[in-house]
């Protein structure tokens, strides 16, 4: 499947133009009851994980009452036979009887409940989705490659710098990739956050003023779910991971910033994914998980490069063992590094900004703002 990008997107500008310079998704399997204030929900079923998120907006944030993630492997099987397994249906189903169950002892009314690309690409997806539905009540919705690019730039904009003018959001999910290119040079420094969160509507904003603009995306049919299955057959583990990374590259060719010559002053990568995040930790050596000190942390691509060789010398069992990996993720660790080192390869910039945000809480934000609760700024 080729990767997937707007039609008539525009080209790159050139280089003389560009003067380049909280929510906490808890892991908890218990479920908290709250006062009848309006509680909002989002859910992302995506290649390999289920996870929600409930909360309560707070001036030009929200607070996370409620959460829940569970690995479901909705995608097994699917790169070769192009159909959801009887296995994997029954365990998500399970899992979303869990979300249904916190959803109502919390009372919440308002929510999205989203699919991504498993289920865009399973010819019985439909019959799952009727099957969710009857099974658990929950009405899932199938978004679009662009839905799911432009509520990952809403999630990661409280991240941006001031001085970035020209930014890529990464999103690396179990079955897809998804590249967001953003010049923000026409843009007051103090107003870049604001103006990408306004693309929860759309990345073609109305009106005629300073606007941040979407140079390109594109939406590769590769995550690390996906690309490991491409390469299951491949015994040699580094070369395995060396064809992953390489292969990853090819699917970029038709990006249009891929072989623009950039400058790497005011240049700004974020990089939203459990494969990000399972670097950082990694790296801070964290036994355990503590989002405060991922969120938002600047990693060098030497650093990023230092993780990886760890990971290769410790092999898969290693790996398996390894506390700051944790079990669920060991399998798909080195084919989300493939993709992450691939892109650190590609542009020019030697920091990655690891953003502990994606989905769930671009699907919060985009709520709370369209029913007109989300305050100003500054973002969290």
């Amino acid at each position: 499947m080729a990767p997937q990008r707007p039609q008539g997107a525009d080209a790159f500008p050139k280089a003389e133009a560009l003067p380049l310079g909280t929510a906490r998704p808890v892991e908890s399997s218990g479920t908290r009851v709250v006062s009848s204030e309006q509680l909002y929900a989002a859910l992302d079923l995506g290649t390999n994980s289920c996870r929600m998120l409930i909360a309560r907006p707070r001036g030009s944030q929200f607070d996370v009452v409620d959460s829940f993630s569970k690995t479901v492997q909705l995608g097994t099987g699917l790169e070769s036979s192009g159909r959801l397994s009887r296995g994997s249906m029954g365990r998500t189903v399970q899992a979303l009887r869990i979300c249904q169950k916190k959803l109502e002892s919390n009372g919440v009314t308002r929510m999205r409940l989203v699919a991504t690309e498993a289920c865009r690409r399973a010819v019985n997806a439909r019959d799952f989705i009727r099957s969710v539905r009857r099974e658990t009540g929950l009405s899932l919705d199938i978004i679009s490659t662009e839905e799911e690019a432009r509520l990952a730039v809403v999630a990661c904009a409280p991240l941006v710098e001031p001085k970035t003018e020209q930014l890529l959001v990464v999103d690396i999910g179990g079955g897809s990739t998804e590249l967001v290119w953003i010049d923000l040079s026409a843009l007051p420094g103090e107003d870049r956050s604001r103006a990408l969160m306004q693309f929860h509507t759309g990345f073609i904003q109305p009106g005629d003023g300073p606007q941040a603009r979407v140079v390109d995306w594109i939406s590769v049919p590769l995550g690390v779910a996906t690309l490991r299955e491409q390469f299951g057959d491949v015994e040699n583990d580094s070369a395995r991971f060396a064809l992953m990374s390489w292969f990853f590259e090819e699917q970029l060719a038709n990006f249009s910033p891929y072989s623009t010559q950039q400058k790497r002053e005011g240049f700004q990568i974020i990089g939203t994914s459990g494969t990000v995040t399972t670097v950082a930790a990694s790296f801070l050596g964290l036994r355990r998980y503590d989002r405060a000190k991922v969120d938002g942390l600047r990693m060098t691509s030497d650093q990023i490069d230092s993780v990886i060789r760890d990971y290769l010398v410790l092999g898969p069992e290693g790996r398996r063992t390894d506390p700051r990996i944790g079990r669920d993720r060991h399998t798909l660790i080195m084919s989300g590094a493939a993709i992450l080192q691939a892109l650190m390869r590609i542009w020019p910039t030697d920091r990655l900004s690891v953003a502990d945000r994606g989905l769930r809480e671009g699907l919060l934000y985009a709520q709370i703002s369209a029913d007109g609760v989300l305050g100003d700024g500054p973002y969290p």
